[in-house]
């Protein structure tokens, strides 16, 4: 469930027979298709399965098509819902669609027509969240504490974080240390209808083991020596808002159990007291180890990790998306360096992307401050870096492997560039052309390479593929 990204597609109707035919044609689309026979199941299904398309029915017992359309674009601004009417109710359907309803469709309806209402819903839903992407893409190339990055790997973090925002339920993110996880869990909070409220960042594995219990759940006067006043705990800071657990491994056993206790009842007990004060908060946990192995080897508690793991976001490692760092390094060199031009010479760049980084992008972030330290800080040459890095180009990659990989990194880079500025101009190719610079035949050649469709200008960056 947590990878299934395919479109999720809702049809709620008290006919058997009409959500059966509707499930049979979203599954032959692809879709993940479920079904609800009246309001009330689909707004349960709404909550917790966050279907991107509904059809439903315009009559319905109790609460009628139209409220629901109503109620789902309440909770789900971005799915898109198409009423189903009979005969003498299409001047209502056509209602519906002023409150924001995509379609109608009139029963009985031919399969054909169903599967082309279905097919072209699928396709806004997909254009819109490409088009959604992309912003928080470029956010993120411009922000210099967003998720940089623009390979395949990170393209799924990102589409990941797209999906997960408006959801409560909760997340783990999975990867080695210094990949991010942290941004992660930001990206998700701060994105989301959470945003203005409190985002609590726990390093577990930073807890003092005798108070890891008072600071996470709080305690009482009097509590223990020393607890000259009461004072909340991480959880209630958090309330309302999102908790991140980070290094949610590190836990004790002890700790794991009366952590579970809080996610299953929403409520704390603090230290020395015998009232429970309840919180309502999203949980994101992070790890660097197996948890799955550590549960199986009685480390780490099999409920506990079930209840974290319903959606799990893997972070891969620097190695993995080398492609990056080109654009990473771009945005320290801006972080460190805010007021000067300095430049990365060839053979420092080939080095730095032949590089393994088992500290990723903490370790690539430590380098290029460090090689700004010692330099001149006009330019980065291979001298600057740690002898680790400098070593690199002889112990790892050929000479034709790393062109080709400066080659895929610099087409990443020109790539972004294209789409900042089609962003930026709102799809005018003649203002595009001449702010990068370069002929209108050139730029579609490169629009042609980069597969950007020019169907409509301005949502001309919105079909970006990643060429590896």
């Amino acid at each position: 469930m947590a990878n299934d990204m395919r479109i999720r597609f809702l049809v709620v109707d008290d006919e058997s027979s009409i959500r059966k035919l509707c499930i049979a044609i979203g599954e032959r689309l692809g879709f993940a298709a479920m079904e609800a026979e009246n309001a009330e199941t689909a707004l349960t299904h709404a909550e917790e399965h966050l279907p991107e398309l509904v059809v439903a029915d315009f009559k319905l017992p109790q609460m009628n098509g139209v409220e629901l359309l109503r109620r789902i674009k309440q909770l789900l601004p971005g799915t898109e819902v198409a009423i189903m009417t009979g005969h003498g109710t299409v001047e209502s359907a056509v209602d519906a669609m002023k409150l924001g309803a995509y379609d109608y469709i009139e029963k009985p309806f031919r399969v054909e027509k169903m599967r082309s209402l279905l097919q072209r819903m699928a396709e806004k839903v997909q254009l819109t969240a490409e088009n959604q992407f992309l912003r928080e893409r470029v956010d993120a190339e411009t922000r210099l504490d967003g998720i940089v990055g623009t390979s395949t790997k990170i393209q799924e973090v990102l589409r990941m974080i797209a999906r997960l925002k408006d959801s409560a339920a909760p997340v783990l993110i999975v990867g080695e240390s210094g990949t991010g996880k942290e941004l992660v869990a930001r990206a998700i909070h701060f994105r989301g209808p959470l945003a203005h409220r409190p985002f609590v960042a726990v390093d577990c594995g930073a807890l003092v083991p005798t108070l890891m219990e008072s600071e996470l759940f709080g305690h009482e006067k009097g509590a223990f020596t020393g607890a000259l006043k009461s004072k909340p705990g991480l959880f209630q800071t958090a309330n309302g808002g999102t908790i991140f657990l980070d290094e949610i491994g590190e836990l004790p056993l002890e700790m794991q159990a009366k952590l579970l206790r809080v996610l299953q009842e929403k409520e704390v007990r603090p230290v020395g007291s015998n009232q429970r004060v309840p919180v309502e908060v999203r949980v994101i946990a992070a790890t660097n180890r197996d948890l799955e192995a550590a549960y199986r080897s009685g480390a780490f508690r099999k409920d506990l990790f079930f209840r974290l793991n319903v959606v799990v976001v893997h972070m891969p490692p620097l190695r993995e998306r080398r492609s990056d760092i080109p654009a990473l390094i771009r945005c320290f060199l801006e972080r460190h360096a805010p007021s000067g031009n300095v430049q990365v010479a060839s053979e420092a760049m080939r080095a730095l992307l032949q590089y393994d980084w088992p500290g990723n992008i903490r370790e690539l972030e430590n380098c290029i401050a460090r090689a700004l330290a010692l330099g001149d800080r006009q330019s980065i040459g291979l001298g600057d870096l740690p002898p680790a890095v400098r070593s690199a180009q002889e112990r790892h990659l050929s000479s034709e492997e790393s062109s080709t990989l400066e080659s895929m990194a610099l087409a990443d880079m020109e790539r972004m560039t294209i789409l900042r500025v089609f962003e930026q101009v709102s799809g005018d190719k003649a203002l595009a052309g001449k702010m990068l610079g370069i002929s209108r035949a050139t730029l579609y050649r490169k629009l042609k390479r980069y597969q950007i469709p020019l169907k409509n200008p301005r949502k001309v960056a919105v079909a970006v593929t990643h060429e590896q």
